[in-house]
């Protein structure tokens, strides 16, 4: 089974990830081609527009802590990151062109991060998104310590970080996270934001984009990058074995 499903359709490309077993969580085969497939959009002259989504009722779980794990033994965090989220984050947010998250579901973790570096959000009203790294007792990755506290304020991104509750879409659309929300009408919300940006004007969106990276997201390289080095240290914590080995046995983390 392909990880990553893509159509065209009126100039707007729609990438859906695919592992519905695995709550299309993100492994390596996966987030490989979710980068390859922006950088082919970003030079397809029929592409003016991209929109992430999960296929089912989940948009991701994040990162498949299975596939982290399968080897066993200590694993480089930093070096993980390395590969996947932070040049797949730094694509996303220097593509010349709009990126869509369709949220259809459950957004957590490194997704959640994915998500964030959108230029637009839009979700279905029954979805929902977790910070999701503490529950593991890591730190948070994929620019959410920077993308997080921007929306929604330095105070709330470290309570949904430190209690991994879930923010419903209705809270993320009322605090700023989400752009639109959808019900029964979801997919013809995010099929009209779609058409409608696939019809703007292409250089004027990059240069527009530039603009807000350059005032807002300066540093994003260099967050990303101090991001690996905690997760680094973090993941080589009892803290994080503990969380590990409670997550695989479904229960709660008893921390020392």
């Amino acid at each position: 089974m392909t990880t990553l499903l893509s159509t065209l359709q009126s100039g707007s490309l729609t990438l859906s990830l695919n592992r519905p077993e695995r709550a299309n969580a993100f492994n390596f085969e996966m987030t490989q081609a979710l980068q390859n497939a922006l950088t082919e959009a970003e030079t397809d002259s029929q592409v003016r527009c991209v929109v992430i989504t999960g296929s089912g009722k989940v948009f991701s779980a994040g990162q498949d802590i299975t596939e982290m794990k399968k080897g066993g033994g200590e694993i480089s965090y930093r070096e993980h990151l390395n590969k996947t989220y932070n040049p797949l984050i730094l694509q996303i947010r220097e593509m010349g062109k709009p990126v869509i998250a369709a949220v259809n579901g459950a957004c957590a973790g490194a997704a959640f991060g994915v998500a964030l570096a959108c230029d637009l959000r839009i979700a279905k009203t029954s979805s929902y998104f977790v910070v999701g790294f503490s529950g593991i007792a890591l730190a948070p990755d994929s620019g959410i310590s920077l993308f997080l506290p921007k929306l929604i304020g330095l105070a709330r991104a470290q309570e949904y970080f430190y209690t991994n509750k879930p923010i419903p879409a209705q809270l993320a659309f009322d605090w700023g996270i989400v752009n639109r929300l959808g019900g029964i009408n979801y997919q013809s919300v995010v099929s009209q934001m779609a058409a409608e940006l696939a019809q703007g004007p292409r250089e004027a969106f990059a240069a527009g984009k530039k603009a807000f990276n350059k005032a807002v997201l300066p540093n994003l390289a260099e967050v990303l990058e101090y991001e690996g080095i905690l997760q680094d240290e973090a993941g080589r914590s009892a803290e994080h074995r503990e969380g590990v080995k409670a997550f695989f046995e479904k229960r709660k983390p008893k921390y020392e």
